[in-house]
């Protein structure tokens, strides 16, 4: 029989909130995959927990490396436990080649529930929870980060990002660039540690404040873009929106009805708009169909 990987959450600060699973899988594991064996050690010190398996490290340098080993082990009927620093496994963190090699072999995967940096701050920024979404690290380089915050300019739903202190100010001055000023926003600080906090404002005053430095694990909430009026949309805008549907595999019909409900406009007149975008560029539709 093939053995079973199992995804740990830990602690992002007090290690009080570890799961009570988590002490018996670390004692109990063949094989504990760890990010950091240094943070490991620490935390079943903490814990009061002795692993009896063996301890391997798994990190983003040797991920691709140790990933064909640890399958190899799981095929032999091995209980492996992955634990990252903090928060739960494949979530910005290793795991994700781990858990995608197992379930191709068929391999069971199960997860001890635990502590979410993204949740935690969502629940404390006091922005809309009903509908959100996880954006992980924005790239480094300042022309890439501003494209892929222009990626999700028009994003509905609340963003979640992590970000490195040392880049938090230039990160939220490009975010105040694209998104406005104004836009509403939480810097989740040390979440669960002796030194949390929440700053929240707008994105444009977040900004001068973290550029005086900022120390600790980040978190950065965002509000999302405002649902925009009538008005506010021109024809160009409109056929970019279906354009970007269309890309992402929508049926044109489809596309129109979706860009059409977000503007609060009829159908025909994003339909006119996608015509007339057409016939201007000298190709006409591409259907030559009307909207039912």
């Amino acid at each position: 029989m093939t053995g079973t990987l199992v995804l740990a959450g830990t602690p992002i600060g007090d290690v009080a909130d570890a799961p009570p699973r988590l002490a018996a899988e670390l004692e109990n594991a063949d094989v504990v995959a760890a990010e950091d064996t240094r943070r490991l050690r620490r935390l079943t010190q903490a814990l009061g927990v002795h692993t009896r398996g063996r301890i391997v490290s798994y990190f983003e340098g040797n991920e691709s490396a140790r990933t064909p080993e640890l399958v190899e082990a799981l095929e032999s009927g091995a209980r492996v436990l992955l634990v990252t620093d903090a928060g739960m496994p494949s979530v910005s963190d290793p795991g994700y080649r781990l858990v995608a090699a197992a379930v191709e072999k068929d391999i069971r995967v199960t997860a001890v529930p635990g502590p979410s940096a993204v949740l935690t701050a969502l629940a404390l920024s006091g922005l809309p929870v009903d509908r959100f979404c996880f954006e992980g690290f924005l790239p480094r380089k300042a022309g890439e980060r501003l494209g892929r915050l222009r990626e999700v300019a028009d994003e509905r739903r609340t963003l979640v990002y992590f970000e490195a202190p040392h880049r938090l100010d230039d990160t939220l001055a490009a975010m105040a660039e694209v998104f406005g000023a104004d836009r509403r926003a939480a810097v989740c600080r040390e979440l669960t540690k002796t030194y949390e906090e929440v700053r929240r404002g707008g994105l444009g005053e977040l900004a001068a404040w973290a550029a005086e430095g900022v120390r600790g694990e980040i978190t950065v909430v965002v509000e999302g873009a405002p649902a925009p009026g009538p008005s506010e949309l021109g024809a160009d805008e409109l056929v970019r929106r279906v354009r970007v549907r269309e890309e992402a595999g929508e049926r044109r019909k489809e596309a129109i009805a979706a860009v059409a409900a977000e503007a609060g406009l009829p159908k025909r007149e994003v339909f006119d708009a996608v015509v007339a975008a057409k016939n201007a560029a000298g190709t006409g539709p591409s259907n030559g169909k009307g909207l039912s």
